[in-house]
């Protein structure tokens, strides 16, 4: 029997039993004193009509306060158990525990949603990750069969040739290696577990190390680049030495891959701006529009979203610059004009000696 049956049974007995009673008190007294008869019936029929009157009252204020709010309560559970989280629970009028009840019911199912909605959004993520990197892995692996056949075959007839051959394997098989690597990193990201060691690092030295191996691979691409650092020469900051590579690294693979320019050029700036030390590094590729710019730190996000771009890229390189850079506590942005070149700009803060007095 459901609880407002119940309630409702209750309630009428108890009115029925509460008649009854009243009624053979009062045929007691008016057998007893006679004068007063037909004032006991009146009054019997009064309290019987006061009865039911509270007794209803009484029922309505509970089946409003208690009785309607489990029933909703019941109806919202059975929805998140077929698997709505989007039905709201009518909140209760009065502040109560009933109400208390229904809030923290509430808050469940908005986290329940919010959890499941994160992992959709996780597993749609991963999937578009394989199925970037899975795609972007055929390039270099065509590649490398195709001049491994053509060494095997004897196409590559002369020394110059065989070089060249085996530089494009190698630059191929540098290609797949980075992409699963990237494929590495983003799940140390997504689980915090990027494995940092800082440490107090000269910016001039560092950076002078940096533009000489990134000057190397630029050349290969006959991109020319060009190297300006007007910081003095005992500036230091807190940072990974690794992570901060990579942040260069994957700026520079950007600029690479939207190269237009027949005489391309990339530029890194190391400029001291107060308390801070602030990099730039700018390109004269193909630009980015002005709608795409404000999304490209977004993961998987790409300004040109064809499946058969020449680009290729997994979509998580810029996401994961910017994870790096504000792990580092500091902050990236990039500024870009449609056929002209974008720059990035992240800043990090100078590491200072604490003065003792």
């Amino acid at each position: 029997m459901k609880l407002k049956t119940k309630l409702l049974v209750t309630y009428l007995t108890v009115v029925v039993f509460a008649v009854i009673i009243s009624a053979v008190l009062l045929w007691l007294l008016g057998r007893v004193m006679p004068e007063i008869r037909e004032t006991a019936a009146q009054t019997a029929v009064i309290l019987a009509i006061l009865l039911f009157t509270s007794g209803a009252t009484m029922l309505l204020w509970v089946y409003r306060s208690i009785i309607a709010p489990i029933s909703d309560l019941k109806k919202a559970t059975q929805e998140i158990k077929e698997g709505n989280l989007d039905y709201q629970l009518p909140m209760p009028l009065e502040g109560d525990e009933i109400a208390e009840l229904c809030e923290d019911f509430e808050s469940m199912r908005i986290r329940l949603k919010e959890s499941a909605e994160e992992k959709v959004r996780y597993d749609q993520e991963s999937k578009e990750l394989i199925s970037n990197i899975s795609h972007d892995l055929k390039t270099p692996v065509t590649a490398i069969k195709g001049y491994a056949e053509g060494i095997l075959e004897g196409v590559a007839s002369s020394p110059e040739k065989m070089e060249k051959y085996v530089r494009t394997i190698l630059a191929k098989a540098g290609d797949m290696d980075r992409l699963i690597d990237e494929l590495t990193f983003y799940s140390k990201i997504d689980t915090n577990r990027i494995p940092y060691n800082f440490a107090k690092i000269s910016v001039m030295s560092y950076f002078s190390d940096c533009v000489e191996e990134v000057g190397t691979e630029l050349e290969t691409y006959g991109i020319e680049l060009r190297y300006e650092n007007d910081l003095l020469e005992d500036t230091t900051v807190i940072a990974d030495p690794e992570q901060l590579g990579r942040v260069i690294h994957n700026i520079i693979s950007n600029s690479i891959k939207y190269m237009d320019k027949k005489r391309g050029l990339i530029q890194i700036r190391v400029l001291d701006v107060g308390d801070f030390v602030q990099i730039e590094i700018e390109d004269n590729g193909r630009g980015i529009a002005a709608a795409d710019l404000p999304n490209i730190f977004d993961r998987f996000y790409r300004t040109d979203a064809s499946r058969s771009s020449s680009t290729g890229g997994s979509g998580i390189g810029l996401s994961i610059v910017k994870k790096i850079i504000e792990d580092h506590g500091g902050r990236i942005w990039a500024t870009s004009r449609e056929g002209l070149g974008t720059c990035m700009h992240f800043v990090l803060r100078k590491y200072q000696e604490a003065v003792i007095h």
